[in-house]
């Protein structure tokens, strides 16, 4: 029998489900920085080290869908401890691995499991926090998401070049254990309505909503996340070193932080078209800046710009997520997050092809005007979708 949720007058997830969500995302993040010394160290090429982050990075976002429909089936709380342990082992692993392979493998499960933890969260803030008050409940989840990226990009080089790399890894794998335990106080929640796994994952992929917003998700992670991982190589192609580059584009995460603060206020005086309208076309004044030149100021301009728009479109879209089928959230919610990765893999590679032919006014350009369709597209479904559920 499916419990309800703990309490109906909660407007912020609870500091456990935030803290594991840190955990994760400090995990998927860590690992840029340590490439090149575990390369050196394991007797690897840096092609080769690179397996370490895509396998990973494939691993988390091919698993979301079964997450969500296990989370559907079996409860949000028991998947998330029981998914932080083992990724606490994968990482332990990690830290031991006597090889490159081993290391690659272990990194994969590692990422697997981690990719349980953001989607299953960001479900149970939809199940527990009413409507009216879930998107900024939500963006204050996605602000301990984004110090957990910032975070992770600083600490895991300065951890690296004093201490170890491998140490790294072991981090978040304790820090996992921790929250495992934070977690055991939460309220078990499940879908009211338990039916099949098939089931649910049909009544999902059937529902045109929800076919809508996690395809307008796709397009979000290639034009943000996707081609937000050239902006550094944008302005190394220029002769900027590596580490004023990374720095520039570390206003992404300040960006997230300080405009997440801000979607409290404006959610209750603006409607989420709106909202959604002001996030995008920061996104579009920022890639448009950077097509016209790239420098340093201009990168951490649009970085920043692109922190607005993970806090004022993505987490209207994430909203919409929580609400368009209730009785399959996990499984909704997981589909997302699995479009938005893989959005942003298939964003990196083309934009990647693009930039490694020096062609980076033309990508930049193109993508402004992408984030232009997608927020003009977005604006008007939501519109509808509010008309008819009205």
């Amino acid at each position: 029998m499916s419990e309800k949720p703990a309490d109906s007058s909660a407007t912020k997830p609870p500091f456990s489900i935030a803290a594991a969500a840190f955990v994760s995302s400090f995990d998927r993040f860590a690992v840029s920085p340590l490439l090149v010394l575990i390369a050196t160290d394991l007797g690897a090429t840096l092609t080769q080290s690179l397996s370490v982050a895509s396998l990973y990075y494939l691993a988390y976002g091919f698993s979301q869908p079964l997450w969500g429909v296990l989370s559907d089936r079996f409860g949000r709380v028991r998947l998330m401890r029981l998914t932080l342990i083992a990724a606490a082992l994968a990482g332990l692993a990690s830290a031991l691995a006597p090889g490159l392979v081993t290391l690659i493998i272990a990194r994969a499960f590692a990422g697997a499991f981690y990719g349980a933890i953001v989607p299953t969260s960001l479900t149970y803030v939809g199940d527990t926090v009413a409507e009216k008050h879930r998107q900024p409940a939500l963006a204050d989840l996605m602000a301990a998401i984004a110090i957990g990226t910032a975070l992770a990009t600083a600490a895991s080089g300065l951890i690296a070049d004093w201490l170890d790399w491998r140490i790294v890894f072991a981090v978040p794998a304790v820090l996992a254990v921790v929250c495992c335990f934070g977690l055991s106080g939460l309220h078990e929640i499940r879908s009211e309505d338990a039916v099949g796994m098939l089931r649910t994952l049909w009544s999902a992929i059937s529902h045109r909503w929800v076919l809508l917003v996690v395809g307008l998700a796709f397009v979000e992670g290639a034009a943000v996340l996707g081609v937000l991982t050239l902006l550094a190589p944008a302005l190394q192609a220029q002769g900027v070193g590596a580490g004023p580059a990374g720095l520039a584009t570390a206003a992404y995460g300040l960006g997230v932080i300080i405009t997440s603060r801000m979607v409290r206020f404006l959610s209750s005086r603006l409607t989420m078209p709106r909202l959604m309208a002001l996030g995008g076309s920061t996104t579009v004044i920022g890639y448009a800046l950077v097509a016209v030149h790239v420098s340093i100021p201009t990168i951490f301009i649009a970085a920043a710009l692109l922190g607005a728009t993970w806090s004022f479109l993505h987490s209207s879209l994430q909203t919409w997520s929580t609400s368009v089928l209730p009785q399959a959230r996990g499984t909704v919610v997981s589909l997302f997050a699995g479009c938005l990765f893989g959005g942003s893999a298939l964003g990196a590679a083309v934009g990647g092809a693009v930039g490694a032919a020096g062609q980076w006014t033309v990508l930049f350009a193109s993508t402004a005007a992408v984030m232009l369709v997608l927020v003009i597209v977005t604006v008007i479904s939501r519109r509808v979708y509010e008309r008819r559920a009205g």
